[in-house]
């Protein structure tokens, strides 16, 4: 899961790397059902803004150390949980923007099995709402090799989620380990935004229009 969240933490990934739902038509009663989800998350992660609290229960920031637009503290409880049920108060990770020597917590991610189709996603959040991804046709780097990751002066990196590498043959010449799906879906989710579509976006547009509602 570790890897899967720093995706996030950048910019959105080529699409070779990224599968998407579409925006579906609207269906009565989804945007009350998608503002009850948002509305109970708000209230469960209230406790969050104080990041300390993230950390006294368990959940695990990746990469710290690493200069991320937005952190994810993971559960692992949360993420197993999540394989089987849906639980609009408890997310697999929450989002947290570095503010001077700290963290403002901006949002929160849900995760849903890879096997899941369209009706299984929308009977957790609409689809009309919110827009699943997947990470897809990633080429990890050898062990020894991790900092390969994040981009080198102008070069950009062979491996990862901003990689050029995108197939099995590919990966393998490369000396990397290939996986057609990382983890399955996420949806991101920031329940202080008032604009359902900033609601159900993501995070990569943060630096442009601010922290939200912090």
């Amino acid at each position: 899961m570790h890897s899967a969240d720093g995706a996030m933490s950048g910019d959105m990934m080529p699409m070779a790397h990224m599968k998407m739902t579409t925006l579906g038509p609207a269906h009565a009663g989804d945007a009350v059902r998608a503002a009850a989800i948002a509305d109970t998350l708000r209230g469960a992660i209230e406790k969050y803004r104080n990041y300390h609290v993230a950390l006294d229960e368990g959940f695990v920031i990746f990469m710290p150390k690493i200069p991320q637009r937005v952190y994810h503290f993971t559960s692992r409880p949360n993420a197993f949980r999540s394989i089987f049920s849906f639980d609009p108060a408890r997310p697999t990770s929450l989002l947290y923007r570095k503010t001077g020597g700290g963290y403002t917590l901006v949002g929160a991610m849900f995760t849903a099995p890879n096997r899941y189709g369209p009706k299984d996603l929308d009977a957790r959040v609409p689809l009309s709402m919110a827009e699943w991804h997947m990470h897809r046709n990633l080429c990890m780097p050898p062990k020894d090799r991790e900092l390969a990751l994040y981009p080198s002066g102008d070069a950009p990196p062979l491996f990862g989620f901003q990689g050029s590498i995108a197939t099995d043959s590919a990966c393998k010449a490369a000396g990397g380990r290939f996986h057609a799906t990382v983890f399955g879906w996420m949806v991101h989710v920031s329940p202080w935004e008032t604009d359902p579509a900033k609601v159900w976006g993501t995070h990569e547009d943060e630096e442009e229009r601010g922290a939200t509602g912090h």
